[in-house]
């Protein structure tokens, strides 16, 4: 009787990992600042909300994480959604944060820089949500508005950006 019911859990986690999306482990709760200079809490900003998270734990993934952001704006299907970029510098020393935030800053829009949220705590928890292995990539999550990871991924936009599409559909 007992091998009977491993079978069916088994069974049942396996069709309820067919089903398509999964119950996002809970956003972090951590407060953040937009590059903009205001606060935020993208667990609070996103609820209720379809959103696109692009985080990037390494200054190697920084560039593909703009090239996301970039690639989720222009798409029409995408549009809807809100985008943030996040922005890992816990690990960097705090005298030198100024000067990255400074550099970041250059070139990119009023919007773009709302839509940037420096993390300076939590960092072991986004990683876990993200489910990091590799911090060279940007990491993507689409979050449809009740709060349920419908898609993720790492690597280049280009590559897995109409994946990422085909899923809000």
């Amino acid at each position: 009787m007992g091998n009977q019911w491993i079978r069916i859990a088994g069974f049942v986690v396996a069709a309820a990992g067919l089903a398509g999306g999964c119950d996002a482990q809970s956003l972090p709760s951590t407060e953040g600042e937009t590059l903009g200079g205001h606060r935020v809490v993208v667990a609070q900003a996103v609820r209720g909300h379809t959103a696109v998270l692009i985080a990037g734990f390494s200054k190697d993934a920084g560039d593909g994480s703009s090239a996301w952001s970039k690639a989720v704006h222009g798409d029409p299907v995408l549009q809807g959604a809100l985008v943030y970029q996040l922005v890992m510098l816990e690990r960097a020393p705090s005298l030198i944060r100024p000067m990255i935030k400074s550099g970041m800053r250059k070139g990119m829009s009023a919007r773009e820089q709302e839509e940037c949220v420096i993390l300076t705590a939590d960092e072991k928890l986004w990683r876990s949500y993200f489910g990091v292995d590799n911090d060279k990539e940007p990491w993507v999550s689409l979050i449809d508005a009740g709060g349920r990871v419908v898609w993720h991924g790492h690597g280049t936009a280009r590559g897995l950006e109409p994946l990422l599409r085909q899923a809000v559909r």
